[in-house]
């Protein structure tokens, strides 16, 4: 779990993070960086903060601030019950909060902790900072190793699923890479999650880069998947990465900013346009500075 201290962002704080982000001053930014404004995914463009955990866990005021100037316009949390310390600062920058990740071992743990919190306290935080999405975005290690484990967790999913929905939320699936090694009978725990989790409750976050380092085509996957998926992340894959399903395996340089990798996010862009997707989030899980990755990533977006 991400140890997480609050801190008071000074003037001080701000400067350091915008300058480590090469921010230009505001009036410059437009011309900079032009984004149509008639792309629905660009005037929605979101960052996903695990991007920036560190700089987050140093000062939310200055790092939301940063995102905020190079161009984003919302941010997804790493954890709804987060929602609020954060959403604030978000809406006073300029940017929405729409989705939020929630406690993985709520739903992959059949007998979660009590200290992990609830389904219900999640769904009660998302509706009062008027959220979108509930994300179900893990599953570690001891509970995902079987097409029995997984199938319980997607009953446990489409129950969660419809409590959401009741409260005018939309539970959704972020997967990595894990769900694509095959199980014995040659499944893989994705294939498991398409028939077992209802299309209508549980639908899919779908992450470009976990999908081609799992083996999955991700334009394939994408139009496989019309009408099952909602949300999309956006971080590209370095050459001549082999397929790795152990997600704690993958090297570190494999991470790349938007853009400079080897997935064609034109197209990813233009599939997700044609199945529905309603907003995507770049993420870098891995980067040596993350700010300047979150500034090249949506520089790199603005070009397509």
């Amino acid at each position: 779990m991400i140890q997480r201290r609050t801190f008071l962002a000074g003037t001080t704080a701000v400067a350091g993070i915008t300058a480590g982000l090469g921010i230009l001053p505001t009036h410059q930014l437009a011309s900079a960086w032009a984004i149509d404004s008639t792309d629905s995914y660009f005037t929605n463009i979101g960052l996903q903060l695990y991007t920036l955990r560190n700089q987050m866990a140093e000062s939310k005021q200055a790092t939301i601030q940063a995102v905020a100037k190079a161009g984003y316009k919302q941010v997804e949390l790493m954890e709804v019950m987060d929602a609020d310390a954060i959403v604030p600062i978000a809406k006073e920058n300029g940017m929405k909060v729409t989705s939020a990740f929630l406690n993985w071992n709520l739903l992959a743990n059949p007998n979660p902790a009590s200290d992990q919190g609830s389904i219900e306290k999640c769904i009660e935080t998302a509706v009062r900072h008027g959220l979108k999405y509930l994300v179900f975005g893990y599953i570690g290690k001891g509970f995902r190793e079987t097409a029995d484990q997984l199938k319980g967790i997607a009953q446990r999913s489409n129950s969660a699923g419809e409590l959401c929905q009741k409260a005018g939320l939309q539970l959704c699936y972020h997967h990595h890479s894990f769900e694509f090694q095959p199980l014995e009978g040659g499944k893989t725990g994705m294939d498991v999650f398409i028939d077992s989790f209802d299309s209508k409750l549980v639908p899919f976050e779908i992450d470009v880069f976990w999908l081609k380092i799992g083996g999955w085509d991700p334009i394939e996957t994408l139009r496989k998947l019309k009408g099952r998926v909602v949300q999309v992340h956006l971080k590209d894959l370095q050459a001549n990465t082999p397929v790795i399903f152990d997600e704690g395996k993958v090297p570190k340089e494999a991470f790349k900013e938007v853009g400079a990798g080897t997935i064609d996010m034109k197209k990813v862009l233009e599939v997700s346009r044609e199945i529905g997707v309603a907003q995507c989030h770049v993420e870098q899980d891995q980067s040596p500075n993350p700010l300047e990755s979150i500034a090249l990533s949506i520089k790199n977006l603005s070009k397509i």
